[in-house]
């Protein structure tokens, strides 16, 4: 009987044994059987890339003019408010003139004593009664009596102050009643033409060379003239709806600030840009026949940026690129790769260097394309 368990057990062994390794044989079978994962992979191409530099800018009018008092007196009238639109030569401001009248008729009458003084002395100096010396004193004396009255007789006009340009009326300084001279530190107000302003900002010096560089033409004044039109950032962040044209350049480096000055110029046809605005100036860089890739492509790591080239057999290569710029989801290369190669466009972070996968062929237009975000925060 204990015969008989012991060649049973033996038996329910070796059969154990044997269903064991045939479950690792196939279990092996399976595992080699396992094709590599699928991976997108799109071939490089060139790409002309338009991308954009942003600069603070400060806004003026094209035409900014103070209004300043050309002769003292205490303002009568104010004929404008702030903001209003003005022409050139509208009256703005008016003086009180009672004492500069009383000064004026006091000058006219000096001023007709002297010419019966000089046409008295003439008969007497034709007659050789008296000396032709006494005759030109007379007439001096006359000449500087029409001068005062002269003088006199300007500041009463300038006791009507004028709009010099047209434009707009900026703050008021003084009301009625204030007393205003030539020598005041702050004018009555200012009066800009805004129909178009200037937008100034500033480049380094190594801005500014790649600006010069990246620009069509044999000098400074051709590149401005063939450089693209910019663009204006509100301070509200919209889009101002006119493009602008870079003028002018100082062409010097500020030795204090280590920057270029620049000058752009928009129009303004509804006004909304006044003195004073501030905003970002949009300067577009075009990278002609660039490498271009997807950000997704790429990982970071120990500061560098990284992607996964295809190699022989379908292997993956572990690449570091040089970026010169980012444009929105993509960048724009320098080196680390070329128009031959081909990249694995999504899911780098499931990959090694040296594993194998299988490659599924994207087009360049569609690998371009961004990711859509499907859950926002």
């Amino acid at each position: 009987m204990n015969h008989t368990k012991l060649i049973t057990l033996l038996a329910l062994c070796s059969f154990l044994v044997i269903l064991s390794c045939a479950n690792k044989q196939e279990n092996n079978a399976g595992a080699k059987e396992t094709p590599p994962a699928t991976f997108p992979v799109t071939q490089l191409q060139a790409k002309t890339i338009t991308g954009y530099q942003e600069y603070p800018t400060n806004l003026e009018g094209i035409i900014n003019s103070e209004v300043r008092a050309k002769t003292s007196g205490y303002i009568q009238k104010v004929f404008v408010d702030e903001g209003q639109k003005v022409k050139k030569g509208q009256v703005l401001f008016q003086l009180e003139t009672q004492s500069l009248s009383q000064d004026a008729g006091a000058a006219k009458a000096r001023v007709n004593v002297a010419q019966v003084e000089v046409n008295k002395l003439i008969p007497l100096v034709e007659k050789n009664i008296i000396s032709a010396v006494q005759l030109e004193t007379a007439k001096a004396n006359l000449a500087q009596a029409k001068a005062n009255y002269s003088s006199v007789s300007a500041s009463i006009g300038y006791a009507t102050i004028k709009s010099p340009i047209d434009g707009n009326i900026g703050a008021i300084n003084f009301r009625e009643g204030a007393l205003v001279s030539t020598n005041d530190a702050i004018s009555l107000t200012s009066v800009s033409n805004i129909t178009q302003v200037y937008a100034f900002f500033s480049l380094t010096e190594t801005q500014y060379l790649d600006f010069l560089q990246n620009s069509e033409g044999t000098n400074v004044s051709e590149k401005l003239a063939n450089f693209p039109a910019v663009n204006l950032i509100l301070a509200n962040g919209t889009m101002f709806t006119e493009k602008g044209k870079i003028q002018t350049s100082t062409g010097q480096i500020n030795k204090n600030t280590g920057t270029v000055s620049l000058r752009a110029v928009f129009n303004n046809p509804t006004q909304l840009l006044t003195n004073g605005n501030s905003g970002t100036i949009q300067i577009p860089i075009i990278y002609k026949d660039a490498i271009v890739i997807p950000q997704a492509a790429t990982y970071e790591q120990q500061g560098n940026i990284m992607l996964y080239k295809l190699g022989k057999n379908n292997t993956v290569l572990n690449t570091i690129v040089k970026v010169k710029t980012a444009i929105n989801h993509l960048y724009v290369i320098t080196s680390g790769l070329d128009l031959n190669d081909k990249i694995i466009v999504s899911g780098v972070g499931k990959l090694k260097d040296g594993m194998t996968i299988s490659p599924q062929e994207t087009s360049f237009e569609e690998a371009m394309k961004p990711i859509t975000t499907l859950f926002k925060n």
